[in-house]
């Protein structure tokens, strides 16, 4: 795992280009919600392909969860597009063209020697870019599953949004005193 990815930290807000070209910034597609960051092996990879496809019904979720999905991959932007329409995945994909990313992270694979790999990570991250939980999933079953996921946004969301849980008595109270 990069050093440069620990919890706590503060991701940069880096600026890259979706598959159309579009520049994004991670903090406009993040807004005020939690984010599932993957920062995906390439498009080459078998491995990438199949979990980008296990993130389908993750990305449903997210959409009535307050949850951001974004995938950054160390490709051009012809190589992004195919990857994201081969999966069939709807959310925003971002190419590291340029390599910042994996550079500035230091997730750069060393053991391809013919394509410019990341080592793939999944970063959980609360608002403002802050790293909450890393998975690095250079082998496959590095990689969290969906209900992985689920399982640390609960754990974030209940820690970032405690008014919002339903089950503490102060929730109650306020609810039974609405309904007055």
């Amino acid at each position: 795992m990069s050093k440069n990815l620990v919890p706590g930290a503060v991701l940069p807000d880096f600026e890259l280009p979706d598959d159309t070209g579009t520049k994004h910034r991670l903090s406009q597609l993040q807004g005020d919600n939690t984010m599932i960051l993957l920062l995906g092996r390439g498009e080459h990879c078998p491995r990438e392909r199949q979990h980008q496809r296990e993130m389908l019904k993750f990305y449903e979720w997210s959409a009535v969860a307050f949850t951001e999905l974004v995938t950054v991959l160390p490709n051009d932007l012809h190589d992004t597009y195919k990857l994201r329409i081969s999966t069939g995945a709807r959310w925003p994909f971002l190419a590291d063209v340029d390599l910042e990313v994996q550079r500035t992270l230091e997730i750069d694979e060393y053991t391809d020697p013919h394509h410019n790999a990341t080592v793939p990570h999944t970063l959980v991250l609360a608002p403002g870019l802050v790293i909450d939980k890393v998975h690095c999933g250079y082998w496959f079953w590095g990689r969290p599953a969906a209900y992985q996921l689920w399982q640390d946004l609960q754990d974030l969301h209940r820690r970032i949004k405690p008014d919002f849980d339903p089950t503490t008595p102060e929730a109650r109270a306020a609810w039974q005193a609405g309904r007055k």
